[in-house]
């Protein structure tokens, strides 16, 4: 099953890309891919997705390095500033800070290093390559659609926020709340001001005070990435409320698959992104790029919404159980 991922993924992305074997001219490029943390399995995918995309390429030779926690401005700072000194060819970056990162990406604008941003927005100040990412804002819609849906169009629902200045999470929740507000007025937003910031154990904190302090008001809960999600289901299920309190979640793992599955319903739906097609995309057009070729300067690499109707089906347990790199 998994080489049957893999070799779909591969089809897929050489159909929207084209599937060069050289990057030609002879020349090897040395490409740094900078992610927001390393710890986390949508970044094992994006990682994956880039290793594809050198090799069909040939000539590129990836070095995989950032923070090993989300929350490390700082250190991925520094990462980017160090692989600026050494000189590398290319940088793709998902800044963790959209404004924070700004000075370090000028850094390599100076050193004439070209920059492509994925997964994540950079605010103004630096120059970029292209920004290769899902629409996040739609993700947050599909979303809001989605907890209608489950909903019967009303009820009390919880937003968990992500964390300040992470550009991707702050889009979805954005998403969510506008398109609640637009569509279905007869779902009221209990609270979306708390943050669960960057691992599953803080996200399990703030959902169980959400849980403790709104009670049996609470009919839905939307939470905005991996961690988020991980920690937000745990509260649930701690608080015997899982099942009775409709789940959207953003971006899979193996506890909220399983929960999808679960006869009592604990997650009713995981808005999905492509993440080994984000690599693969953000290497594939730095190294494009470089060759001189005009590149998109805003690639859009999909959004989906997996329910425990469809989630059995090809795409959906391809976007479920993407691969991982090593």
């Amino acid at each position: 099953m998994v080489y049957l991922r893999l070799l779909l993924t591969v089809v897929g992305c050489s159909l929207l890309l084209g599937c060069n074997h050289s990057s030609g001219g002879g020349k090897k490029y040395r490409i740094v891919v900078i992610p927001k943390g390393t710890s986390h399995q949508f970044w094992k995918s994006v990682h994956a997705g880039a290793l594809k995309a050198a090799e069909e390429l040939g000539d590129v030779e990836i070095i995989w390095k950032g923070p090993l926690k989300e929350n490390d401005t700082s250190g991925q700072i520094e990462v980017v500033k160090d692989f600026v000194t050494k000189k590398v060819d290319g940088i793709c970056l998902a800044p963790n800070h959209s404004e924070a990162l700004i000075d370090a990406v000028q850094e390599a604008n100076a050193a004439g290093i070209p920059v492509v941003v994925f997964d994540s927005g950079l605010g103004e100040g630096g120059k970029i390559v292209s920004y290769v990412a899902t629409d996040n804002f739609k993700g947050g819609a599909l979303a809001a659609r989605r907890m209608a849906e489950v909903l019967g169009g009303k009820g009390d629902v919880i937003l968990l926020r992500y964390r300040a200045g992470s550009e991707s999470t702050e889009q979805r929740e954005e998403g969510f709340l506008e398109t609640l507000r637009d569509e279905f007025p007869d779902i009221n937003i209990l609270s979306s001001d708390q943050y669960a910031e960057e691992s599953a154990s803080t996200a399990m904190r703030a959902a169980s005070d959400l849980l403790t302090q709104y009670g049996d008001e609470v009919d839905g809960m939307f939470a905005v990435c991996e961690p988020n999600c991980n920690g937000t289901l745990e509260a649930l299920i701690q608080s015997g409320k899982a099942g009775k309190v409709k789940f959207i979640a953003f971006d899979p793992s193996d506890a909220l698959i399983n929960g999808m599955k679960e006869k009592q319903g604990h997650v009713h739906g995981i808005v999905l992104q492509d993440p080994v097609h984000m690599g693969y995309t953000a290497v594939k057009t730095l190294v494009a790029s470089l060759q001189g070729k005009q590149v998109e300067p805003r690639i859009a690499t999909g959004e989906y919404v997996a329910t425990p109707e469809n989630m059995s089906t090809e795409q959906y347990d391809r976007l479920l159980n993407p691969i991982l790199a090593d």
